[in-house]
């Protein structure tokens, strides 16, 4: 595995604005996001403008992963994807919720997710996980992917290729009239033939107008998860997996999750839609 220095919090920059033109969510400005009490099974309405959503996002994605290099700060990636986002009318689903102060999370090597976007330096060998939300026509898009950063050592490079299949071959599970445990069955059981572990204490959720609907998809095999896909049903999907342990542990902070062990971990996100036959991914760029 690489030899890298494991991570310490840098310093975070002010808040970047957002104009009074760009629709907020409600959660703004508040503790926490009024609990979402609508359906997890959405019109075509609310299904197309969750489409223009998740394109902004993932668009905002991958235009700030085009300046990931050695020698970049994680903030620079914030403020890349904060700018296209207000650029294209939306707003960061980030920004404030549960007063989180940056427009995406920045996850790297040991972060197993929600990482703050701070003054940190991104190093040759790195693995950067990029976590994106764009809210726009009252309604969200979510994903993430990670990237490798100059020359990444080998372990680290499958751990990132497979964390990847995993989620391709979760959606390609997604089935109306199946129980939603069949997601993180599909997932746990390919994670195993490397040895990897698998997170079990943040997963995937609902996503519509609510960012986090309560719906909650686990990337493991739970005998809890038994509610039945349907046509209409959004939510993400978004695999973390470990060369270690999948216990972890929280900086001060209160966001960034780092694996226990301080071993790499990778992730993958879509937004979708349950379809007649299968999945339809509403995060594509």
């Amino acid at each position: 595995m690489s030899g890298q220095s494991l991570l310490v919090p840098g310093e975070i920059t002010p808040v970047r604005s957002v104009p009074g033109n760009i629709r907020r969510p409600e959660y703004v400005g508040k503790p926490a996001p009024t609990p979402y009490t609508g359906p997890e099974i959405q019109d075509a309405d609310t299904i197309e403008r969750m489409r223009i959503a998740g394109r902004i996002a993932a668009q905002a994605m991958e235009e700030a992963a085009k300046h990931i290099a050695p020698g970049v700060t994680t903030d620079e990636l914030d403020r890349v994807a904060h700018e296209f986002m207000i650029d294209h009318g939306a707003y960061p689903s980030t920004l404030g919720y549960r007063g989180f102060p940056k427009s995406l999370c920045s996850s790297l090597n040991e972060v197993i997710c929600h990482g703050i976007p701070d003054s940190t330096v991104l190093r040759d060998g790195d693995i950067v996980n990029l976590d994106v939300t764009a809210y726009i026509n009252g309604v969200h898009g979510d994903n993430n992917a990670t990237y490798l950063c100059g020359d990444v050592d080998e372990e680290s490079r499958l751990l990132v290729e497979r964390t990847r299949e995993s989620l391709n071959r979760a959606i390609k599970a997604v089935r109306p009239g199946r129980q939603i445990n069949v997601i993180g069955r599909v997932i746990e059981s390919y994670a195993k033939r490397f040895g990897y572990g698998v997170v079990r204490d943040f997963t995937g959720h609902g996503i519509n107008s609510s960012f986090h609907s309560g719906l909650i998809i686990p990337h493991y095999d739970s005998p809890h998860a038994t509610t039945v896909m349907q046509p209409g049903m959004t939510f993400t999907i978004e695999p973390m997996l470990t060369l270690g342990t999948h216990e972890y542990d929280m900086w001060e902070d209160g966001w960034t999750v780092v694996t226990k062990d301080r071993k790499r971990t990778a992730q993958f996100e879509h937004t979708l839609v349950v379809t007649e036959t299968g999945a339809d991914i509403l995060t594509l760029p």
